[in-house]
């Protein structure tokens, strides 16, 4: 992933803030020698230590190819990308220029965190990490904990493994015309509020806001 200067994030706050927001990704995974790289979809989450660029919990199901090519390359990337947006060329021209000279481009926040998986299989460990995932998409406690040999989720334990990906470094990318003009931006501002579609207010917030850092 290129990151331009303007494009890159302003501290290690900006990413940890977003990404505390954003709890889907792609898990890519190198596999096996002669097969194609692994990409699984799937919902994690993220929290502090124990390392200084924290760590990310995730279960999927046993069946799952994915466990293959972990055992052969533990090292893994799981990308998150969201408000993101097309802007048309006619929003980015110069000033005093065509419409029809302007740019089109794409503006998009995106986390890659490289990882080293370890995969929990021992069932008591298992299930305190699977329900620390759970309380975070069900703060509320509305789901009974799974606990080993207990219903309802006992004897679905040994149907998952879990994830435990310690992250050892981070690119953060928010790429919103922080190499445009004021008077540039402020139009793609306006833009994008008129516009309203999906993604388009998440978008306009992250350029009003990172224009107001610099």
């Amino acid at each position: 992933m290129l990151i331009h200067p303007w494009d890159a994030a302003h501290d290690e706050g900006e990413w940890r803030d977003w990404l505390s927001r954003h709890d889907f990704g792609q898990l890519a995974v190198n596999g096996l020698p002669g097969d194609p790289p692994w990409v699984q979809p799937m919902h994690f989450r993220y929290e502090d230590g124990p390392g200084p660029h924290g760590r990310v919990l995730a279960h999927l199901a046993r069946p799952n190819p994915v466990w293959h090519a972990l055992e052969a390359q533990p090292t893994v990337l799981l990308s998150v990308v969201d408000d993101y947006v097309f802007a048309p060329g006619t929003w980015t021209a110069p000033e005093g220029a065509p419409p029809s000279h302007g740019t089109p481009t794409s503006y998009y926040a995106a986390v890659q965190l490289r990882c080293t998986a370890r995969v929990v299989d021992a069932p008591a460990e298992k299930a305190e990490l699977l329900n620390r995932q759970v309380a975070h998409f069900q703060p509320d406690g509305a789901t009974a904990l799974a606990v080993p040999g207990e219903a309802p989720f006992g004897r679905l334990l040994s149907g998952i493994r879990v994830l435990d990906l310690e992250v050892t470094a981070v690119r953060a990318k928010f790429k919103y015309a922080g190499n445009k003009p004021r008077d540039v931006q402020d139009r793609i501002a306006d833009r994008l509020a008129e516009r309203a579609g999906p993604g388009d207010l998440a978008a306009r917030a992250h350029q009003v806001r990172r224009r107001t850092a610099n």
